[in-house]
């Protein structure tokens, strides 16, 4: 089984999701687009996190040196990216594959974060984390991939807990919970162990092929 991570924004924890999809699959990753940071990049992050010696961490598709939309980064660079660059590792394990930002984040002039995926077609696993009007961006995010046919495994909830806010997200969008994310005050190898244990008890549905 393949998935992709997504998020309905910018820094709502897609990389700690992943981090602790990895330890609890003992899958391997791949960052299709790293923009920025590339002295600590995600899939650096999801190494040293995991703590999975036995995962593949593929190279990113593309390593852009601005920290900003890819579509700019790429500017900056002097490339282009073209969804035809994009291929998936080929591995026989279960892949994570984790995106750059929220579903619309520009690629190049015509490409959206959201055409890799419906190119991908791995279901995806979203990350929320609330805030004010993470409702509103967390259903958006749910009805755009629902209007490409795209498949949603299921929903992370990151963050403090808001009751409210998480039931109402559930229940309007029918989307299946996976778990949640507590404020931590570090992230690191601990951190993402704990998660990965609790993660365990969805590792059949995640893993079967009826998603």
């Amino acid at each position: 089984m393949k998935l992709f991570v997504s998020g309905i924004g910018t820094e709502v924890g897609k990389t700690v999701v992943s981090s602790i999809l990895v330890k609890a699959l003992s899958a391997d990753y791949w960052k299709p687009v790293q923009s920025g940071d590339l002295d600590y990049t995600d899939t650096m992050k999801v190494q040293a996190w995991s703590e999975s010696p036995a995962s593949r961490f593929f190279p990113e598709g593309f390593r852009l040196n601005t920290p900003a939309s890819p579509h700019y980064s790429a500017a900056v660079d002097g490339i282009k990216i073209e969804l035809d660059d994009f291929v998936l590792p080929d591995t026989d394990k279960p892949l994570i594959v984790e995106g750059a930002g929220g579903l619309h984040v520009p690629l190049n002039d015509k490409h959206l974060i959201i055409d890799l995926m419906e190119k991908l077609m791995l279901p995806v696993v979203l990350v929320s984390r609330n805030y004010l009007g993470s409702i509103n961006h967390t259903l958006l995010s749910i009805e755009a991939l629902k209007s490409r046919n795209i498949p949603i495994a299921g929903i992370i909830f990151n963050g403090n807990p808001v009751p409210s806010t998480e039931s109402y997200i559930l229940s309007y969008s029918q989307v299946k919970y996976l778990g949640r994310i507590g404020e931590e005050a570090e992230i690191n190898a601990a951190t993402i162990h704990k998660y990965a244990l609790q993660m365990a008890t969805q590792k059949d549905y995640l893993l079967g092929s009826k998603i």
